[in-house]
């Protein structure tokens, strides 16, 4: 059972300047702190964990029974995006997911959306895991140019079990590719999210080249991919998922990235496995591979740098 909590939070619209860097959007939305989804890896946490809401409802930001959302968050979004001078792209979400059931709720992804696209100026780049969004296809009909839809699709389909393990409470990954598939069927703008690309699941060749093929199929503007953060728990979350479904080589796989060096080259191994598969596909001018350096060892530094094509160091 997930427990919904309610928290205000102080901001509508921001400036994001990391996510200006990634090449995403210069503005974030966020509907609340935590999201219902439950995926194992999310590093969320890690970078809110301070936050006072936490400590006001006496949980862990690591714990995946609960969501939190701001239910005015609408009426802060339509209050900034009238009165902010600068304007431009706004990622909806950053840290949590406007269609998760808790935020449907509330309709609060539609509200945010509409009140944006009420202002001239504002575009905006959905990102979700929650096929949902097709309920406000309507919606994005009518402003389809300054609506980017992304839906992460996180591995090929015959990996599905495995990733219903990983992310257990967003929609499958069935479902997210019936809603891609719709988004580019009605002409809207698309790209592509293949975050993260996990150890025996999505960083295989044959997967990766899968998922490309599809996005490409769905007029991906731009494709985007990472490498899982290593930040917090959850890598060990993920791999306890997976050992207790009875995935070992894929509980394995993730134990094995859990050690630094490990780590380091298996991000050195997908990047040069995703900027393969994009070349074969002539889809390598729109990738955008998402690259944290910090952890890397020198030696995956250099062989990474020797091709750099499609990378966003950050």
């Amino acid at each position: 059972m997930i427990k919904v909590y309610t928290h205000a939070l102080h901001s509508g619209i921001r400036p994001s300047k990391e996510f200006a860097k990634k090449g995403l959007a210069a503005f974030a939305v966020n509907v609340g702190l935590k999201c219902s989804h439950g995926c194992t890896y999310c590093s969320s946490g890690s970078l809110l964990r301070c936050h006072e809401a936490f400590r006001r409802i006496g949980r862990s930001p690591f714990d995946g029974d609960y969501a939190i959302v701001d239910p005015d968050m609408p009426d802060k979004v339509a209050h900034d995006a009238a009165r902010m001078k600068r304007r431009g792209m706004v990622q909806l979400c950053t840290t949590v997911d406007a269609w998760a059931p808790e935020a449907k709720k509330y309709e609060l992804g539609r509200r945010c959306l509409e009140a944006i696209l009420s202002q001239p100026g504002w575009s905006v780049r959905i990102l979700t895991k929650n096929a949902s969004v097709a309920e406000d296809f309507d919606l994005i009909e009518r402003y389809r140019d300054r609506v980017l839809v992304g839906l992460s699709i996180t591995g090929s389909p015959d990996c599905e079990a495995q990733i219903a393990v990983v992310e257990p409470r967003a929609s499958s990954l069935a479902e997210r590719m019936r809603a891609m598939k719709e988004a580019h069927d009605r002409g809207f703008r698309t790209y592509g999210m293949l975050c993260p690309l996990l150890p025996g699941i999505g960083n295989s060749a044959p997967r990766v080249t899968e998922m490309m093929r599809f996005v490409d199929a769905c007029g991906a503007e731009e494709v985007f991919a990472e490498a899982v953060n290593p930040r917090g728990p959850g890598l060990k979350k993920t791999e306890e998922a997976l050992r207790a479904a009875g995935l070992a080589a894929e509980a394995d796989a993730i134990a094995a990235i859990r050690h630094r060096d490990a780590w380091s080259g298996y991000v050195r191994e997908v990047i040069q496995t995703t900027q393969h598969s994009m070349q074969t596909l002539r889809m390598l001018d729109r990738l955008k591979f998402l690259l944290y350096p910090s952890g890397l060892l020198a030696k995956d530094v250099e062989v990474i740098r020797r091709s750099e094509r499609g990378i966003v160091w950050l």
